[in-house]
């Protein structure tokens, strides 16, 4: 078995729980943490040799994924986030074991997940990149001061885990392959859950709150972003045209249009 626990957080994810935890089925720690659902994702991830725990967040730091690295006794130190609309791919999965043969030097490792639209994988266009794969005794979800923020929420947001102190000589890698994210099944959970973001990100940007990313470029131009009137616009075009989102054709289209329309949101309020 892989040398990685892997934690996925919950609530009402009853779609697509099952679909999440039969993609990982090579590791041998992996952890459901429920936010006290109230469909049928307790009962369904149960039936998988998982471990499922609630969680009950008391509105103060540490969030629910920081609250996960501090108490749940994992087995290992290297920790897989994975949320319960994504599914990694055998090929990830071997990526990951071979990486594992001799425990990695880094600090952690950014991954790719690509949007599923129609049962369509987006080849082109933005996707997601996150540190989804790290050691928690070399990185840590930071702390914010976004608890008055409205739509601030108990798990931590659209931000990168950092450094701790005695990490910050590590490297952070990148893994090849990627993860396939389906949160665009039900745009009226999406819709729902991106107000939200979208207050809360407006909140963020007003009080300059964000911790800084660990990759010196991608903060830089996450800077210059917020500030622009022009984000979405510019986010527009180079998704749709400098990506080549254009190739995935209307499904390319739809996802360029929807993130126009969030950051627009955001920069509205």
């Amino acid at each position: 078995m892989i040398s990685v626990s892997v934690v996925v957080v919950t609530k009402n994810e009853e779609k697509n729980i099952a679909r999440c935890l039969n993609g990982l089925s090579r590791f041998n720690d992996v952890w459901v943490i429920d936010s006290a659902s109230q469909d049928k994702t307790v009962e369904i991830a149960k039936k998988f040799p998982v471990t499922v725990q609630n969680f009950i967040w008391n509105g103060q730091y540490p969030k629910k994924r920081q609250y996960c690295l501090d108490n749940l006794p994992l087995k290992y130190d290297w920790v897989l986030w994975v949320d319960a609309d994504e599914f990694i791919p055998d090929i990830l999965i071997d990526e990951i074991e071979n990486l594992f043969f001799i425990e990695p030097i880094e600090a952690g490792f950014f991954m790719t997940t690509k949007y599923r639209i129609n049962e369509k994988i987006l080849k082109f266009g933005f996707h997601n990149k996150k540190i989804g794969l790290f050691h928690r005794g070399r990185m840590e979800f930071p702390v914010v001061d976004d608890l008055d923020i409205s739509g601030m929420g108990e798990i931590e947001g659209h931000y990168q885990p950092v450094l701790k102190t005695n990490a910050q000589h590590l490297n952070i890698g990148t893994l090849k392959n990627y993860m396939i994210h389906d949160a665009l099944d039900d745009m009226r959970a999406w819709n729902f859950r991106h107000e939200k973001y979208a207050r809360w990100e407006s909140g963020m940007n007003e009080k300059a709150t964000w911790p800084t990313d660990p990759i010196k470029c991608r903060e830089i131009a996450k800077v210059y972003l917020r500030r622009s009137r022009f984000r979405a616009e510019i986010m527009f075009f180079v998704g749709f045209f400098l990506k080549l989102g254009v190739l995935d054709g209307k499904n390319g289209l739809f996802w360029a249009r929807q993130r126009y329309k969030y950051i627009n949101k955001i920069n509205r309020l």
